[in-house]
């Protein structure tokens, strides 16, 4: 690995979907302030659409008139978090950034794991995966319910669709311009967590490596139209392998 001190002066950017996240932005930008000043660089294109009800989009467009490193992006035409995270990859790229990575908000992810995420992409690695299932990866905070979700839906994934990661449902993840050009555009099957899966399954021919991430659960409900989604979605592509007409990007 490249160390930590090769690390500033990186062009990179953080996409991150923001919905109904008033009460935590104060301590979420702490700690993202933390990293950035520690890397000397990055932007980070926060994005806001009609889902959040709260203070969110108030709270993002005072924090990018006070330190150009934020950049709100109002999305109100998404449909989906999929498009949400997609809106934010166009505009990082469009911004001409090398590395563009994505994280959940509200401290589910913690900002501190980005220099690993950037040391693999500065290496040469097209895909950044984090991962809460390796050596050094924590689940906190999950019932059980989501535990078998999580771990249940790796196994299932990757037996159905031939992959081999350790974990294929998480949301924190990076990659280079590049890679961000093959799927910023493209129309996806997933309209909301099941996006992680699909991603991992479409850029599968792509080198990559899994990071040791922490991952609090915010909640311990799971949306029956997410968990309906990620079934049709993955029988979408199952169905597409055995009838050899695999996608991929």
């Amino acid at each position: 690995m490249i160390p930590s001190t090769a690390l500033p002066g990186l062009n990179w950017a953080l996409v991150v979907p923001m919905a109904n996240e008033a009460d935590d932005f104060a301590p979420f930008i702490r700690e993202l302030y933390k990293a950035l000043e520690q890397l000397h660089s990055g932007k980070v294109y926060l994005v806001v659409d009609t889902v959040s009800r709260d203070r969110t989009l108030e709270l993002c467009e005072k924090l990018s008139a006070q330190d150009a490193r934020f950049v709100t992006v109002w999305s109100p035409e998404n449909k989906n978090l999929a498009e949400a995270y997609q809106r934010g990859y166009r505009e990082a790229w469009n911004g001409g950034h090398k590395f563009i990575l994505e994280m959940d908000a509200g401290l589910s992810h913690d900002p501190a794991a980005l220099p690993k995420f950037l040391e693999a992409l500065a290496q040469g690695t097209e895909c950044a995966w984090g991962s809460r299932f390796i050596p050094g990866g924590v689940l906190q905070n999950a019932t059980a319910k989501r535990r078998l979700f999580s771990r249940g839906g790796t196994l299932l994934a990757n037996l159905l669709l031939g992959t081999s990661l350790h974990d294929m449902t998480s949301g924190y993840q990076g990659f280079p311009r590049h890679i961000v050009a093959l799927f910023k555009d493209v129309p996806l099957k997933s309209s909301a967590h099941f996006y992680q899966t699909e991603l991992r399954y479409l850029l599968r021919k792509h080198s990559c490596v899994e990071i040791p991430i922490v991952y609090k659960t915010p909640s311990p409900r799971l949306a029956a139209g997410s968990i309906i989604n990620s079934i049709s979605c993955l029988l979408y592509y199952t169905w597409r392998r055995f009838t050899m007409r695999a996608e991929s990007l």
